[in-house]
């Protein structure tokens, strides 16, 4: 059975895509703990993260480095965080947020964001990516 995140890949469930290539794809998370909460996901349904083969584990990562940087631009912050968790869905991904503390990649503060908050969002990574 594909994963939710193959599903909005796929294009059968909304997403709200910021990155696209051949390996990966990047969306705002619905449920984000900080504005501008990516998720990175291989397009590859890989569960555990350290099973990913290793060119694409390196293309994560350089993709990663790539959104942060759009990240900083759209969010001024002191950092932008990376966390690979794994329980929530069996479908690796990364999740990117800009923080200036500790205290703001709590995931326990996630809260489900306005479609059209995430939309506008959106927008503002990509022009920055552009």
């Amino acid at each position: 059975m594909s994963s939710i995140f193959t599903k909005i890949i796929q294009g059968e469930l909304p997403g709200h895509f910021v990155w696209e290539d051949e390996y990966a794809v990047a969306i705002l998370t619905i449920e984000p703990i900080q504005d501008g909460h990516l998720l990175l996901i291989p397009r590859q349904e890989v569960d555990h993260w350290d099973d990913l083969p290793a060119e694409l584990a390196t293309h994560l990562m350089s993709v990663s480095q790539l959104l942060a940087k759009g990240l900083k631009k759209v969010f001024p912050c002191r950092r932008v965080s990376m966390m690979i968790i794994g329980l929530e869905v069996p479908h690796t991904h990364i999740h990117l947020l800009p923080i200036n503390d500790m205290a703001d990649a709590n995931i326990a503060n996630a809260k489900r964001a306005d479609d059209s908050v995430l939309a506008e969002t959106a927008r503002k990574i990509r022009e920055a990516l552009a």
